[in-house]
């Protein structure tokens, strides 16, 4: 097993080298992500400058579903979200370079480089986490604190899937980047509010299709003691694994299948 991923630890320690090589620049990188990461933060406490509920969620409770996806959607970024620089390879041909060597493609794109710099949004993300714990009232059980520990991995594999699909979407469409991030960074817009105030339809769509209230709303209210909207259940909160497993078998399926039209179609 060590010696299979050693040509992957290989790869990631090269590019943390080359990252960490240059420091200041490092650092000025890390500054703009915690600049962007608290950009975000502040567009919630303006919100909540407003009205005092949104959705069933008071502020303490939408920091909370913040911070979950917050966490979640960076650590995905950082470890996977530059496999959406897939249509350069497909463009200028250098995916063929993947394909000679012995080594499944998508591990060696996703190894292919790790951005150490949006560490600075899940900092971010993590302080409002602290905060927003101490702020709601939790009647805590030791499932609950299970639940809390394990939601910010989950929304984190949820939404690193997306981005592969979002990937894989690029062997037919190439030129369909915006499509694609309609669904991964659109996805982490809609993570980090209440599901309940959008309609039915996009409800329905960010929960079962592209499954953004997994990440971090649905384990909120279970959380809270909320009871959720219709087709949204609080119960719901307890099945992050399942459609975290369920969105990276669509991710695996339509990557071997992209990855097999684009072999055909270069043959």
């Amino acid at each position: 097993m060590g010696e299979a991923l050693a040509p992957y630890r290989a790869l990631l320690a090269s590019r943390l080298r080359s990252q960490l090589a240059y420091r200041r620049s490092f650092v000025l990188d890390l500054a703009g992500a915690v600049g962007i990461g608290v950009l975000e933060l502040a567009e919630v406490l303006v919100i909540f400058s407003s009205i005092t509920v949104l959705g069933e969620l008071d502020l303490a409770g939408a920091l909370l579903l913040f911070a979950f996806a917050g966490i979640g959607f960076s650590l995905a970024d950082m470890a996977v979200g530059h496999v959406d620089s897939l249509p350069t390879y497909l463009r200028s041909g250098t995916l063929d370079a993947f394909l000679l060597r012995p080594l499944p493609v998508l591990a060696q794109l996703i190894t292919s480089d790790l951005q150490l710099r949006r560490l600075g949004r899940t900092a971010v993300a993590a302080v409002v986490l602290v905060i927003a714990l101490t702020m709601n009232t939790i009647a805590w059980t030791p499932a609950l604190v299970i639940l809390a520990v394990l939601t910010p991995l989950f929304s984190a594999v949820i939404f690193a899937a997306l981005f592969v699909c979002a990937a894989a979407v690029q062997f037919w469409l190439v030129e369909g980047g915006e499509f694609a991030n309609a669904f991964t960074y659109g996805g982490s817009y809609a993570a980090s509010y209440p599901t309940s105030i959008f309609s039915l339809p996009m409800r329905v769509l960010f929960t079962f299709v592209v499954p953004a209230a997994f990440t971090a709303y649905l384990p909120t209210l279970v959380l809270l003691g909320h009871a959720g909207p219709a087709w949204t259940p609080a119960v719901l909160g307890w099945f992050a694994p399942v459609a975290a497993a369920g969105i990276w078998t669509v991710a695996l399926l339509g990557w071997r299948a992209g990855l097999r039209h684009y072999t055909g179609a270069g043959s």
